[in-house]
């Protein structure tokens, strides 16, 4: 594990740079990209590489810094601002894409990390009219409980358990978009704490609360030992073992009876989601399994194990008493992206959970078809590995 943690670690030094830029055009601060196939400053993305680079060094939290203040500044007078962004400017993909729920916890790590909360006192007004466009676009009140507009905005762009129908838009309540808005409630209630703003601050508590309690009621099956998605429209839930299912133990919603249940029962199991080369984005019972190697409209969240997603599974299984079997997932994801790089000379997006094999982006998926890696947050598979070595886990927490 130390020899993993070690090697990748020096490799990671050569890569790291590749997902950080100077301030360009309309992007005003130095931000952070996937790098490879992808040259713009995305919602999730950002945050996650953010997130690792703040765990390095207070230093380097100016990214995560940065990150928020370039996101700030593309608010409209709505409070939209968009998931996606290029030096000239928004980019929006199927409509309006508006961004995931990240950017408060952004702030709030950020701060954490720099010792300092005030600069949050000239876009903090920004983190609030965020919250209320997403309230207001992507609520439901009769449930208490949000969903996505379409699957691609969850950022696990094919997942099966939400959908890509232009005719049944907004249509899912969402575990992992619920789970997203509730830490971004806790987070603004925390900044609203640290620059005394009392009676905010009481409010976002007790919005989170209510999220809470929803969600409990609404998206928890005791008898099938699981949270899953339900349809807006029947209340309905969809019963398939999927990546997003997972996302509410990163917040320990569950009792820890239950979530250890869920755990065991699905994550932690070969018959679902347990590969020989991570965790799957789909269990593999489900008829929908697959480890197509796409990336174009979508990239494959329906089989494929993601470093991002075992990184967030990691999670879950520390807050629930896993701590061995987190141990062991690092250091099978931390081979795997070793082997790649020792292979191709980067990382890949992906890869086939029945073999391990590097999927998108190939060389012909990528600008002139030349390869040229990924980067971005699979460098958050050496917090998994510092973790299992010396407990030193990000587990995201909010205080």
């Amino acid at each position: 594990m130390e020899t993993v943690l070690r090697e990748l670690g020096k490799e990671l030094d050569k890569l790291r740079p590749q997902s950080i830029r100077p301030a360009e055009g309309l992007i005003k601060h130095d931000y952070l990209i996937p790098a490879g196939y992808y040259k713009q400053m995305w919602d999730w993305d950002g945050y996650f590489i953010g997130c690792h680079l703040a765990s390095r060094s207070p230093e380097e939290a100016i990214y995560l810094k940065w990150w928020v203040l370039n996101f700030v500044e593309a608010i409209d007078e709505q409070g939209y601002v968009a998931g996606c962004i290029t030096t000239e400017g928004p980019q929006l993909f199927f409509g309006r894409f508006a961004m995931k729920p990240f950017l408060s916890q952004g702030a709030y790590y950020a701060s954490e990390r720099l010792g300092d909360y005030e600069w949050l006192r000239e876009v903090y007004h920004g983190l609030v009219k965020v919250i209320g466009y997403r309230e207001r676009t992507e609520f439901d009140p009769r449930y208490g409980l949000f969903f996505w507009d379409l699957a691609v905005q969850s950022g696990a762009d094919n997942n099966v358990v939400l959908t890509n129908d232009e005719d049944d838009r907004d249509a899912i309540l969402a575990c992992d978009a619920c789970t997203f808005q509730l830490r971004e409630y806790l987070a603004t209630a925390a900044i609203a704490r640290k620059l005394g703003f009392a009676g905010d601050s009481e409010l976002y508590a007790s919005k989170a609360a209510d999220l809470e309690r929803a969600m409990l009621q609404h998206l928890w099956f005791e008898e099938d030992a699981s949270c899953f998605n339900i349809r807006r429209d029947s209340g309905q839930p969809i019963k398939r073992v999927s990546y997003s299912n997972f996302i509410p133990l990163i917040q320990k919603l569950l009792p820890r009876e239950q979530g250890r249940a869920m755990i065991s029962r699905y994550l932690w199991n070969e018959d679902h989601m347990l590969s020989p080369f991570g965790l799957r984005t789909l269990s593999k019972a489900d008829p929908g399994y697959n480890n197509v190697n796409m990336i174009e409209p979508y990239s494959n969240w329906q089989g494929p194990v993601w470093p991002v997603a075992n990184f967030l599974y990691s999670i879950a299984l520390v807050n629930y008493g896993f701590h061995e079997e987190a141990g062991r997932l690092a250091l099978i994801l931390g081979r795997l992206l070793l082997g790649d790089i020792r292979d191709c000379g980067s990382m890949h997006e992906n890869y086939h959970a029945d073999t391990g094999e590097p999927l998108a982006p190939t060389a012909e998926q990528s600008p002139g078809g030349v390869f040229t890696g990924f980067v971005g947050w699979n460098m958050t598979v050496e917090n998994m590995l510092r973790g299992a070595v010396d407990g030193d886990w990000m587990l995201q927490e909010i205080e």
